[in-house]
């Protein structure tokens, strides 16, 4: 009986702590709502000019390493491919269709040593900014070669030198 008042309060604490994580996931993806879906690639492509197997990290809000995109694909750490070509970024979600990245909608490239959930060693990651309709984004991936993505990637966009 005495284990009964402090195993309750404990439960009461992680249904309050879950409810508020739900409610601020679901009020995070209805301010982002209107972001576009994101593109198709297209039928033809040109020959890759790097392919990586790795992960998916993160899309954020450029300058904003902590604010998460949650709509679009974007909004889990997943397994992932990526292809440079010279048209763009082909970015292979597990779980998700094929997303397409234009080489006109690229900012910038680089390398990152964190992002919004994810600490790795010394420019671990590799970003890419871009622009999502009208909302510059950074997207983070974890590749096992890094500099062999960036420098296909400096191929179609200037390098940016800042990162999260």
């Amino acid at each position: 009986m005495d284990r009964l008042t402090p195993t309750l309060v404990i439960v009461g604490i992680l249904v309050v702590v879950f409810t508020g994580l739900a409610l601020g996931w679901r009020a995070r993806r209805r301010r982002q709502a209107g972001l576009p879906a994101l593109a198709t690639p297209p039928a033809a492509v040109g020959a890759p000019l790097a392919v990586a197997d790795g992960f998916y990290v993160a899309t954020t809000r450029a300058e904003s390493p902590t604010d998460r995109i949650a709509v679009r694909g974007l909004a889990f750490r997943a397994r992932a491919g990526v292809a440079v070509h010279p048209e763009g970024i082909v970015l292979s979600i597990a779980g998700q269709p094929d997303a397409f990245i234009a080489a006109s909608s690229i900012d910038g490239v680089g390398r990152a040593t964190w992002t919004i959930d994810r600490v790795v060693g010394r420019d671990g990651l590799v970003f890419v900014r871009w622009t999502l309709g009208d909302v510059l984004v950074d997207t983070n991936l974890r590749v096992p070669d890094p500099d062999v993505l960036v420098a296909a990637l400096t191929t179609i966009t200037p390098v940016s030198k800042e990162a999260a």
